[in-house]
């Protein structure tokens, strides 16, 4: 061998290159031997011992160590695509790395022979390796994995004939309507011209959340009326602007509540002129005062009713237009019981569920759902889970029954039925069930439909039995007509889970309109927990919920890659219900979602409601409660978690690589496209970049389209737009709601979790979309944008 004489500075480079190429192959072979000791690849075994060698043989400037790494390269190379086939990011993931180190060490070589042939040879292959790492750099800024099933798109005759702006030119619901369909007719803006899109005008609320001082975030979806916008704040403002200019009209605070969790998701809006009286049909409506009102949830338990014109308490709604929501619930610590989602008016009804503190102890407030006089604020109904003789007032000077799942998401409603349709969480805590009672039990993680005027349950569907994985029912339920061949229409309802099951439901009586079938699922061992001999799977198509393998194991390198592999193999894994004990177990899709509380949206000319999701495992084990280390458990979320008052809690983080990014393979997020005629995916894409955010939470600034985990509201048109701000790259997009294509985006100040809105100025005849920027749960940016976006002149 023809080894050269390098001076001091290629010697070191030379030893340098080889020293970290052996420090690599050191951390493959242990971790590597980790890995086939839980029964898992030997691939890093075999590729660390080759890269040891070669690094150890560069560090001597040996030419054969070169050699060694190239046939650890080629090893790898041919592993890769047995291991995962032509996948891209799964391949970026394995070989991006590698090829790169290939590169530095091809153009090494010349300092480590004076043969000709050996140093053009390498730096040959250095270029073409160069070329080929650029070009996947390059590729990896377009969108990969996309579905697109045309053999199942949607007709338009098929589906509903909904002619253009033909419908409300106002958004007077969370949703639009009281239906879940965040559908808007309006169709000025459309695929052609969104690209025309400008901010028309820029508000601020002057409340922008404080990160690290309180559990706070902004997801508020404003409504507009007529000439006013309103929006609400996570410190409990509600304030009215101007849709067309976007000045203040007049504020409105309740004080900021609680310090543990503060959200205001959505308001309600009454207009007692044209509200049906369902409690007392045929009697008029009281319209002297406060016609127009707003309904306001605050962080503290209260309801207060706003005169929508001037912003002050509507005086005739219980007391001086607040009505206190802790009444009946016993004792209610601070921060343990609040809203968290729009108050649902129906008829001259206004109906709230509640969202209950998870995981911190037995005996929590009732997950009792109410209904108040939308006009004088009295009690008319209350639906106590754990107990039906309770129609009104609680039974027991201990008020509603303690502990009772609770419904924190958005409800619908159904006029023409008479129904409302309550999705449900699970009793808590969430992670243990074997105390649990029968009214727990029966109505935990469902679709429960009651009776407008009385309260009275009519129907009920279960989307997890015996939930110990707090599966909560998440989406506000979409009630659509599904128009049939013959010509019949079926009511339908869909409901999402954190699953990423959607149940397909007759919203007359429960039934499956596709089909649900129960599946034996795994059986635990934990002493004095019980389980659920089956589960319902639904036949639509599912959302992030494949079960993993080893080979789905993902991260931005090898190296972190390698350690969610043994994360992977170290934990009890059996699919999507396995169930929770003291040893390590993974749970896909995790607490978070699947299909988290933004909904869905539905455009009904094609038939097709969009779904938005996020892709986060956990790992998690029980701990007898006597092992949790004193002081910990202070939190509902990661981390140890108490659940006093039962023989365990549990310790729980998300299924990350030690980078900071998940383990399983992109994408992480997505926005499907489903057709609820046919019941077919017609398309999927995925959402997001990573310019925002990235391995250790530091932002990557390039917008590469791994698909990035979503959570907020999207916002279908006639015009065949569907638009979306919940990703975590700070954009408001649009796409082509027919292929799923991007065809619009703009740059917001910081992330959204905010559900987009649209509609048209009677004065201005424009059509605005308005979307509320307040920051996003993974950036410590916030914001207190409102943003109104218009066509040109």
């Amino acid at each position: 061998m023809d080894v050269t004489n390098p001076g001091k500075a290629a010697q070191f480079w030379v030893k340098l290159v080889g020293i970290v190429t052996a420090l690599a192959g050191v951390y493959f072979v242990g971790g590597g031997a980790w890995l086939a000791w839980l029964g898992g690849s030997w691939y890093f075994v075999v590729a660390g011992l080759l890269l040891l060698i070669s690094g150890v043989l560069l560090t001597r400037k040996r030419l054969s160590g070169a050699v060694f790494y190239g046939i650890a390269f080629v090893f790898s190379v041919i592993w890769s695509l047995w291991d995962v086939g032509l996948q891209f990011w799964p391949l970026f993931s394995r070989l991006f790395a590698p090829a790169a180190g290939a590169v530095l060490i091809a153009f090494t070589v010349p300092l480590l022979t004076k043969e000709r042939g050996a140093r053009l040879f390498s730096v040959t292959i250095g270029v073409l390796l160069a070329v080929a790492v650029v070009s996947s750099f390059i590729s990896s800024f377009q969108p990969k994995g996309i579905i697109r099933n045309a053999d199942v798109q949607s007709k338009a005759d098929e589906a509903h004939d909904v002619a253009p702006n033909s419908g409300p030119k106002d958004w007077q619901a969370w949703a639009g309507d009281t239906k879940g369909s965040r559908f808007s007719t309006l169709s000025d803006i459309t695929p052609d011209n969104v690209k025309d899109l400008k901010v028309a005008w820029t508000a601020h609320t002057g409340e922008a959340v404080v990160p690290d001082k309180g559990d706070a975030e902004d997801q508020n979806t404003p409504l507009q009326v007529g000439d006013s916008l309103f929006v609400c704040t996570a410190y409990t403002s509600l304030i009215s602007y101007d849709i067309d200019s976007g000045k203040e009209k007049w504020r409105y605070t309740a004080g900021r509540g609680n310090s543990t969790y503060q959200r205001c998701r959505g308001i309600g809006y009454f207009d007692a002129t044209r509200a049906k009286n369902v409690v007392e049909p045929g009697k008029s409506l009281d319209t002297t005062v406060s016609p127009q009102r707003l309904f306001f949830p605050t962080g503290d338990g209260r309801l207060v009713a706003i005169d929508a014109h001037t912003g002050k308490p509507a005086a005739n709604f219980g007391d001086n237009g607040i009505v206190d929501l802790k009444i009946g619930m016993g004792e209610v610590k601070p921060g343990y019981y609040q809203q968290s989602s729009a108050p649902l008016v129906a008829g001259n009804v206004v109906i709230v569920g509640g969202r209950v503190i998870d995981n911190f102890e037995t005996n929590e407030p009732p997950g009792v759902v109410r209904a108040y006089d939308a006009v004088t604020g009295k009690l008319v109904w209350a639906w106590d889970p754990g107990n039906p003789a309770v129609t009104r007032e609680p039974l027991s000077p201990e008020g509603y029954t303690r502990g009772t799942p609770n419904v924190w998401v958005g409800m619908s409603y159904d006029a023409d039925l008479g129904m409302v349709y309550l999705p449900t969480g699970n009793a808590t805590p969430d992670f243990f069930g074997g105390e649990r009672r029968e009214g727990d039990e029966k109505y935990s993680s469902s679709i429960v439909a009651v009776n407008v005027s009385t309260g009275r349950p009519v129907w009920n569907f279960q989307t997890v039995h015996h939930d110990i994985w707090d599966f909560d029912a998440t989406g506000t339920p979409l009630l659509y007509d599904i128009k049939n061949d013959d010509g019949s229409v079926t009511p339908a309802l869909a409901e999402t889970s954190k699953t990423g099951m959607i149940y397909l439901l007759d919203r007359r009586n429960g039934k499956p309109v596709a089909p649900i079938e129960e599946r034996p699922v795994p059986q635990g061992n934990l002493p004095g927990e019980r389980y659920s001999p089956t589960q319902p799977y639904s036949s639509m198509p599912g959302i992030g919920n494949e079960t993993l393998k080893e080979s789905d194991m993902w991260g931005a390198t090898p190296f972190d890659q390698l350690m969610c592999r043994i994360r992977f193999k170290s934990s009890r894994y059996e699919g999507i219900f396995t169930p929770p004990g003291l040893d390590m177990a993974l749970q896909y899709p995790g607490s978070l979602g699947g299909i988290n509380w933004g909904g869905v949206s539905v455009d009904p000319t094609t038939n097709l409601m969009f779904v938005n999701d996020l892709r986060l495992g956990l790992y998690y084990k029980m701990v007898a409660a006597k092992d949790i280390p004193p002081g910990q458990g202070t939190s509902e979320g990661m981390g140890w978690i108490v659940q006093k008052g039962l023989p365990y809690g549990s310790l729980r983080e998300r299924l990350m690589s030690p980078l900071g990014v998940p383990c399983q393979a992109p994408p992480f997020g997505t926005m499907s496209a489903i057709d609820l005629k046919t019941q077919k995916l017609v398309w999927q894409i995925p959402v997001g970049t990573v310019q925002d955010t990235g391995p250790l939470g530091i932002p990557v600034g390039l917008q590469m389209p791994l698909g990035m985990p979503t959570l907020g509201p999207s916002l279908a048109t006639r015009s065949g737009l569907l638009f979306f701000a919940g990703t975590q790259d700070f954009y408001l997009r649009a796409f082509n709601s027919h292929t799923g294509a991007e065809v619009w985006k703009s740059r917001l100040p910081v992330g959204s979790q905010s559900g987009p809105i649209t509609y048209r100025s009677e004065k201005t005849g424009k059509q605005y979309v308005v979307i509320f920027a307040g920051g996003s749960p993974h950036s410590a940016e916030r914001g207190d944008d409102i943003i109104a976006y218009a066509l040109p002149e």
